[in-house]
């Protein structure tokens, strides 16, 4: 390792770690079926919770009777000290009522968690309306409208009497706490940000890319507000912001992709930087007796192609301690050296004290997409558990780096495919682990783009010492995304699963994981609490409560709508409340069920559940629309508009069979055709059912099966596999 790379990484430690569950022959024992149903532990026996962990900082705020920011206070530790629900009533729980917040509307999803003061709820929706909600009855007391352009919402800060939110216009509103009214408004991501040597070109939007649009909750601490932003996909160049609260006026902007001068630069090739991407998407954490802000920065730009961006690509994949009133960067951890996999890490970090060989530490617990946690010092962001940079596979065209960060302990999921999940690659595809390279041949790489932490708001328990992270068992097919590749594809056909593990951050080793029925990553945040019961709502609409010591599912209530917000707890005379936003979601699965049921329950509650909506597809599955027939032909797009294959051969679609969906009656004789006019040969084969094989076909040749059972059949093309098509048989 280079004097600049331990520099920029920070001291690197030999760690004595048990083992690294690295490959694909690190199945775990018990793991649930491909389709994910079941809920398996990973742990031998009944575990037992740390001893308690020390009394964490008084500074941090704590969520009680008041949920005052998402994921509860300022470490975003997502523990309420409420303890009236628990393990011995938590089955009394019931609807105390509920409310459509958008006059039951289904096309949007939801991704905001709520605030609530004295007693009142603030939660925004992706059709930009803030509420205001009572808590004790669901009575919307104001609502304000700002603006028609959408993106995603994820929270308000509340504070200074007034309730502070973004908009999909890129405008940062304060409105008064008890009416709903406008007091300021602020325009962000403008052309004339940073002056004249910013590199933005107002021609073609901010810094050379996409302008990008505003992200993640917004956050308040002593007078400022923090809001961050997205758009790594379109070259936005990144940059956190701080605001004056009384005001609006910019206090300070923290570029992450470094401009010319600025610490990081010269690990950008070239001007690579101008359109680094390296977004702060998830809103931060603050401890205020350091002063520091601790955020999260995303991947760089192309994401899949890094042949045009030489070097480590800071401040892409790290978190960053930031001087919470200048804004200037204290330390840094970089968790992938340039990324071509979307292995972001972009998270809600939480800021934990712990107990470690008689020693209090003040830690900062940052990974997401990865797989595993990366323990890291507040004060100086030295690794706690120590890391190794390990050398990796490389790829001179991806420019790769020659190692990458493993911090001691364990990762709390596999990180290559394995046989016994959902997991399991689909076949033909080139499949490896964490860190494997590719080009323009399409690769199985898990954890993907959608696996492991993703963006599920993690949850600290005092009560037990533990970590609890929701996780995705997802697979993304990469490839270098030149001449139509798809970018980040999940391959059709895949499986999608997930669960839930316990992690003791004084070690850095999962207690326990599991595998669940579906993924948990995408927003579906865990809310513990002190009565020992902790709860998370999963894309189904099922909100369920569980034992904090071993994940048992304790109770369950059907909201109506995928659930990916963090549920809260808060409490009105006496009355301890749990509440959740229930929305739905566009990931991982397409089809989530959405909504705008805002639930809040309580024991005794009598408001019954809603009714289950068509939960999503447990395959990743081909949406086009059916056609009838009995014949497909390979390696070509079919032509909607005239209902016939395309003229032109395609190699690196996912749609390229014509026609991609085909349904035919019991006893069909389906001819699988390759055109003589073709170039390459093609197959057909159906996977996982092996209901067929068409062997190689050259141009000209064919194949025929007779499908005599009813059901579905997925195939690809054993050539080029990404070209998938659906046979469904009734």
């Amino acid at each position: 390792m280079t004097e600049k790379r331990q520099r920029m990484r920070g001291q690197t430690t030999a760690v004595d770690r048990r083992r690294f569950l690295a490959g694909a022959a690190a199945a775990t024992a018990g793991a649930a079926a491909l389709a994910g149903s079941g809920g398996t532990a990973h742990a031998d026996g009944a575990p037992e919770p740390a001893s308690p962990a020390p009394r964490q900082p008084g500074g941090f705020g704590q969520a009680g009777k008041d949920y005052p920011k998402v994921c509860g206070d300022l470490a975003n530790t997502n523990h309420s000290t409420l303890k009236r629900i628990t393990p011995r009533n938590v089955k009394q729980l019931g609807g105390a009522w509920h409310v459509n917040l958008e006059g039951g509307s289904r096309t949007s999803s939801q991704q905001s968690t709520c605030v609530v003061q004295d007693g009142v709820l603030y939660v925004q929706s992706t059709q930009q309306n803030v509420f205001a909600v009572d808590g004790r009855t669901g009575e919307i007391k104001w609502k304000t409208n700002l603006g028609t352009k959408t993106t995603n919402m994820r929270g308000v800060a509340v504070a200074e009497g007034l309730v502070f939110s973004t908009s999909g216009a890129n405008i940062v509103y304060a409105l008064d706490q008890e009416t709903g009214a406008i007091v300021w408004q602020k325009q962000l991501i403008t052309e004339d940000e940073g002056g004249e040597d910013s590199g933005c070109d107002p021609e073609n939007g901010q810094c050379g890319g996409l302008t990008g649009t505003l992200a993640g909750a917004v956050v308040h601490w002593d007078g400022l507000i923090y809001v961050g932003m997205q758009g790594s996909t379109g070259g936005a160049r990144g940059r956190a912001y701080a605001l004056e609260a009384a005001t609006g006026e910019i206090a300070w902007i923290f570029w992450s992709a470094p401009g010319e001068g600025q610490f990081g630069n010269d690990t950008w090739e070239g001007e690579s930087w101008r359109t680094g991407g390296a977004v702060p998407w998830i809103h931060p954490a603050i401890d205020p007796d350091l002063g520091l802000v601790y955020w999260t920065f995303g991947g760089s730009y192309p994401r899949l192609d890094g042949s045009s961006r030489g070097g480590d690509n800071l401040f892409a994949n790290s978190i960053v301690a930031i001087d919470a009133k200048t804004g200037k960067r204290r330390w840094h951890f970089q968790s992938v050296h340039h990324d071509i996999w979307d292995l972001d890490n972009v998270m809600a970090p939480v800021l934990v004290d712990l107990r470690i060989e008689r020693r209090t530490r003040k830690v900062v617990v940052y990974g997401s997409k990865v797989g595993m946690f990366y323990v890291l010092d507040r004060v100086t962001g030295e690794p706690v558990h120590g890391v190794e940079e390990r050398p990796v596979p490389q790829e001179a065209r991806q420019k790769t780096s020659p190692t990458q960060p493993y911090p001691g302990g364990e990762p709390y999921i596999t990180q290559a495919p394995t046989f016994g999940d959902a997991t399991r690659p689909v076949p033909f595809y080139a499949w490896g682990g964490l860190y494997t390279p590719h080009w323009d041949r399409a690769t199985i790489i898990f954890p993907g783009a959608g696996g492991g932490g993703d963006w599920a708001h993690l949850s600290f328990s005092p009560e037990t010492g533990w970590i609890y992270v929701g996780y995705g068992l997802i697979n993304s097919g990469f490839s270098n995304s030149r001449g139509g590749r798809v970018n980040t594809s999940r391959p059709l056909g895949e499986y999608f699963a997930g669960g839930i593990a316990a992690v003791d951050p004084r070690t850095n080793e999962p207690v326990w994981t599991l595998d669940r029925e579906w993924s948990l990553a995408h927003g579906n945040g865990i809310l513990t609490t002190a009565g020992r019961v902790m709860f998370q709502g999963g894309p189904d609409g099922v909100l369920q409560a569980m034992d904090d010591t071993d994940g048992k599912v304790l109770w369950s209530f059907q909201t109506g709508a995928g659930v990916h917000t963090s549920p809260i707890s808060y409490e009105i005379d006496g009355e301890q409340y749990i509440a959740v936003f229930a929305g739905g979601n566009g990931l991982p699965y397409p089809d989530i069920p959405k909504g705008d049921h805002l639930w809040a329950f309580k024991l005794g509650g009598k408001v019954a559940p809603a009714p289950a909506p068509v939960p999503p597809k447990k395959r990743n599955d081909v949406r086009a629309a059916a056609v009838a027939g009995d014949t497909v032909t390979l390696g070509r797009v079919w032509d909607t508009a005239n209902q016939r294959p395309g003229t032109t051969e395609n190699t690196v679609a996912q749609n390229a069979m014509s026609p991609q969906h085909l349904r035919v009656p019991v006893g069909t004789t389906v001819t699988f055709v390759n055109p003589a006019d073709n170039a390459f040969a093609h197959a057909a084969v159906s996977f996982f059912e092996s209901e067929f094989d068409s062997g190689v076909l050259m141009p000209g040749q064919s194949f025929t099966h007779t499908f005599t059972v009813p059901g579905e059949y997925f195939y690809n093309d054993a050539i080029f596999p990404q070209n998938t098509g659906k046979i469904v048989v009734h």
